[in-house]
């Protein structure tokens, strides 16, 4: 009987994994978006074909910078590790000892036995866009001449942020005037008066959704909002001048809101947010919209960007927001000077609160995100 293959052609987009790399134990690959990429399925460094792909790598190592393009070679032979070593920036390797990733890629049989040794492989290269879909499948060849079909579109890649001579549209919502002045200078004078505390990101760690803090990936203060006056204002503004244009752009009935806070990115230590997603561990699956809500003006950095649409920054006035799903990957540059105040809710819908109740078992967190489930009730608006 023939052997099954996952097959991925032009126009497919890639699927998300987690593998351990020569950098991460746990690397997310659609962290990787917002460059082009290219995966390089070889099987071990010790084959003769192999050896030809990554000696080319090396001899374009210029190309490989992690902003416009990167590579990850893709090994299922342990012994590789004593053979390979990242070159950072741009030249990393997945340890797919477990031949998962390779499965879903269409390197390895989907029936491969897991007791083989080295299976049967099929050897090839895959290029990827910024949003992490197919461009090009190349196969190795006898003659080597994948090498130069490869290296031959790597040179003449279109800038990100552009295809065929085009800017890729960004989909997000960009809505001025949805706080008014007061009330921004309101929930700065909260801010104020509280002081905000360190605020981490949520990880998925041994089946728990917990808070993690590290100030290389996010550098953050934030205050929780209490008043139910000013909790009121701010539902009602959310329902007038957010809710009705995700409705009439994406069909979406907007019915819940989670997290009252304003956060403070500073430049007294470079506050930002490195690129991520909002809703990737399982305390956050309900999320459907993120909103960023600017409180000033006074400050300079702090822009929101969506690497995979390209390198384009966003920073509305005092009141105006940005509203995009939380899938896509976003960052906020460092702030250089000033302080940027931001009100930052998630925005969800009834059927997205049964998964949050589900899933509120693993949340392995402080108490002001579980808070948030007692407060489902006050939330709907």
């Amino acid at each position: 009987m023939s052997p099954t293959y996952a097959v991925l052609t032009p126009g497919d987009p890639a699927p998300w994994f987690r593998q351990r790399s020569t950098s991460n134990p746990t690397y997310a690959f659609d962290t990787a978006a917002g460059r082009h990429i290219v995966l390089c399925f070889f099987g071990s460094a010790a084959d003769a074909r192999a050896k030809t792909a990554l000696r080319a790598v090396l001899a374009n190592r210029t190309l490989f910078d992690d902003r416009q393009l990167c590579f990850f070679g893709v090994s299922i032979d342990p012994a590789d590790e004593a053979r390979l070593r990242a070159s950072i920036p741009g030249i990393r390797f997945f340890w797919d000892f477990d031949r998962s990733v390779s499965r879903t890629y269409g390197a390895v049989a989907i029936d491969a036995s897991d007791g083989e040794p080295l299976p049967l492989m099929r050897q090839f290269w895959l290029l990827l866009d910024p949003v992490l879909r197919v461009i090009a499948v190349v196969p190795f060849a006898a003659d080597g001449s994948d090498v130069e079909a490869i290296f031959s579109r790597l040179q003449h890649l279109p800038a990100l942020g552009h295809h065929d001579g085009s800017q890729l549209p960004i989909p997000v919502l960009w809505l001025a005037n949805v706080f008014e002045r007061d009330l921004c200078r309101a929930l700065i004078d909260v801010y104020k008066a509280q002081g905000g505390r360190e605020s981490g990101f949520m990880r998925d760690v041994g089946g728990k959704t917990a808070l993690i803090e590290d100030h290389h990936h996010k550098r953050r203060r934030d205050s929780a909002v209490s008043d139910p006056k000013l909790m009121k204002l701010i539902q009602q503004r959310v329902l007038r001048r957010i809710a009705p244009e995700i409705l009439k752009i994406h069909h979406f009935k907007v019915t819940r809101m989670e997290r009252y806070i304003v956060a403070c990115y500073s430049s007294e230590d470079g506050g930002h947010f490195r690129a991520h997603r909002d809703n990737t561990t399982k305390g956050t699956a309900h999320r459907r919209f993120a909103v960023s809500i600017n409180l000033n003006d006074e400050f300079e950095g702090g822009a929101i960007s969506f690497p995979e649409y390209g390198p384009q920054e966003f920073r509305p006035p005092a009141g105006g927001a940005v509203v995009f799903s939380c899938s896509m990957l976003h960052a906020v540059s460092p702030v250089t000077t000033g302080h940027r105040f931001a009100f930052l809710p998630f925005l969800y819908d009834d059927a997205a609160a049964k998964i949050r109740e589900a899933n509120h078992h693993f949340l392995d967190t402080g108490d002001e995100y579980k808070a948030d489930r007692t407060g489902d009730r006050n939330d709907q608006h």
